[in-house]
């Protein structure tokens, strides 16, 4: 695992950076894909894990998280507006060909949500913040105390063809509603933090490259 911060740290996997999972104290966000419950698991031995969190019900974030509780025999928590998803009683969303080709590539099964989340709940230091549009209950994970931000899927920082970082919104093809995730990606502005670490690429340790981006959205 990659130290990110204080009690923060980034799992690994192959090729990097391009699905992420990490640690807050005891808490894992996210779970990549099905397939990767074996280096999940190997990152993990040896820790304690009180509970695994989502930051949204996409197959590539929720993929090993049933796997992962039943391991550690630990609830699954997620925001209030994508329990149904994650719990398998609604479809995913957007619901189109693409989300559905890619849950059934990557997607884990349907599992039981033992926490809801919602805005301004605390886990391992970190305020749950709703940040909705890519899905409905999208949210980002924010500690004041040194302004580290799990962002999720708001913004990526890779380009998924080259490998190269640099953000980037997710294509509309993949948001639930692609508006309102803009408007989610300026609340990620608005936290000012001071790093963020995304679903997909590396963490951003440069905020003023991200003031930048939100200043060129609003032009």
């Amino acid at each position: 695992m990659i130290p990110i911060a204080d009690s923060v740290w980034q799992l690994t996997g192959y090729p990097a950076h391009y699905v992420n999972s990490y640690l807050l104290e005891d808490i894992l966000i996210d779970a990549a894909t099905r397939w990767a419950s074996g280096r999940i698991f190997r990152q993990l031995r040896g820790r304690c894990v009180s509970m695994v969190a989502l930051t949204h019900c996409h197959p590539d974030h929720q993929g090993s998280a049933k796997a992962v509780c039943a391991k550690f025999g630990v609830p699954l928590a997620c925001h209030n507006e994508d329990v149904a998803c994650v719990e398998g009683r609604m479809p995913m969303l957007p619901h189109n060909r693409l989300l559905r080709l890619g849950q059934w590539l990557w997607a884990g099964p349907p599992c039981e949500v033992g926490r809801v989340l919602r805005d301004g709940d605390i886990i391992a230091g970190f305020r749950v913040v709703h940040a909705p549009g890519h899905t409905p209950g999208h949210c980002m994970f924010f500690r004041e105390s040194d302004r580290v931000c799990i962002a999720g899927d708001v913004l990526a920082n890779i380009n998924v063809v080259t490998g190269k970082p640099g953000l980037r919104q997710p294509p509309p093809m993949f948001s639930a509603d692609a508006a309102q995730n803009r408007r989610s990606i300026r609340l990620l502005a608005d936290l000012h933090p001071s790093i963020v670490c995304f679903g997909h690429g590396p963490p951003l340790r440069e905020p003023q490259l991200l003031m930048q981006y939100v200043a060129a959205l609003r032009r």
